[in-house]
């Protein structure tokens, strides 16, 4: 058997080695994920993802249709999402009581999935706001300990396996917290494990994942590779996004590798082959991010009013995967035009070293949704 690198060094930046580990020294049980309360989304329930995901389509030249949006209970694979560090609770790990941004961040970017796959989304005791805070501050960090958060991802993916998975596909989908999660959960139980043929693809956004410099293996993941083309499964999809007028600085949380044999791994979900290409975003109308509310601009010169919670923007925004001398990235841009009826920017900034961390997942919905919709044709990818 081959001596696989630890994952501690594959996890390079202060947020990446944090979110991954630091959590509640107090011991804790573990969840009961047989009680339906420990899930934001299962099939079945009323729950997080039994929202309304219908959409604006926004034309350049100020033209406005309504795009609706509904559900597949019989979807022939499921998706697993692990969300990013959005608890307001005022403690180190989270509770189990879902607040209002972890309803908010099912909204934002996991409920579309739905249309297309069986969605599970477990709550778990994740590093809050106020935890994240505390450390990057330099907080005192004697009352933390490892494995709660993680240890409730990996209860819970152990419950969904035996009681709900009956042998089908699955996506796995994380960002920021949640994708560091994931890569531990491939490394650690998913790679050179009888699972890993059903999982079709992981979606591991806002996070660094490592590959060999040059290759698209050997990093993160010894033989997993990343996707280069929409019918390639087993893979992984992973950036991070940054505007094309302000790329990630020395001191960027994200895209980067101390270990120079290693660099950050970069795929375009508009296209995976590589190049430059269009995304099909959608964004709140009202300004909305996983962080909460933003000032957002009309959507059209006229003012006229948007009725539906999410806009899609055909033409805004495009993305390519490239690299500066800090990081490897997702660059966006935002083809905002003075002269037409429609808004020229979209929010979703945080500080120069986030990038567009608040967006990632938005900017580039609709080409995962779809990614996900071609796994559910009659394929080897079609793993039910």
């Amino acid at each position: 058997m081959k001596t696989r690198k630890s994952l501690g060094t594959l996890l390079i930046t202060s947020a990446s080695l944090f979110i991954a580990s630091s959590v509640n020294a107090q011991e804790a049980g573990p969840n009961d994920y047989a009680d339906a309360s420990t899930w934001l989304c299962r099939p079945g329930q009323q729950d997080a993802c039994a929202v309304d995901l219908s959409t604006t389509v926004v034309g350049a030249d100020g033209s406005l249709s309504v795009e609706g949006w509904s559900s597949d209970p019989s979807a022939p694979i499921d998706c697993f999402y692990v969300y990013p560090t959005v608890s307001t609770d005022q403690n180190t790990n989270s509770d189990m009581t879902p607040d209002a941004a972890e309803l908010r961040v099912i909204e934002q970017q996991f409920a579309r999935f739905a249309s297309v796959c069986r969605p599970y989304a477990p709550s778990y005791r994740q590093i809050t706001l106020a935890g994240l805070m505390a450390r990057f501050s330099g907080g005192d960090a004697r009352d933390l300990a490892q494995g709660l958060a993680y240890n409730d991802v990996k209860d819970a993916f152990e419950h969904y396996l035996e009681y709900d998975n009956d042998g089908r596909g699955f996506v796995l989908i994380g960002h920021s917290q949640g994708s560091y999660i994931l890569t531990r959960l491939i490394h650690d139980e998913i790679e050179g494990h009888l699972v890993q043929d059903k999982m079709i693809s992981a979606f591991l956004l806002g996070s660094t994942v490592t590959v060999a410099a040059g290759q698209d293996t050997g990093g993160s993941f010894e033989d997993i590779p990343l996707c280069r083309s929409a019918s390639q499964t087993g893979c992984v999809i992973t950036y991070v996004s940054f505007r094309s007028t302000a790329p990630p600085p020395q001191n960027t949380l994200f895209g980067q590798t101390l270990d120079p044999a290693l660099s950050a791994a970069c795929t375009n979900p508009a296209a995976l082959g590589g190049g430059n290409s269009d995304t099909h975003a959608y964004l709140s109308s009202g300004g909305a991010t996983i962080a909460g509310q933003r000032r957002a601009s009309p959507w059209v010169s006229s003012g006229a009013a948007i009725e539906t919670p999410f806009v899609s923007v055909p033409g805004l925004l495009s993305a390519e995967c490239t690299s500066n001398e800090h990081a490897t990235y997702l660059e966006i841009t935002v083809h905002g035009d003075p002269s037409d009826d429609r808004v020229d920017d979209i929010v979703g900034d945080i500080t120069p070293q986030w990038g567009l961390h608040l967006v990632d997942v938005n900017v580039a919905m609709g080409d995962l949704v779809g990614i996900c919709l071609l796994y559910t044709s009659p394929s080897p990818r079609d793993r039910g």
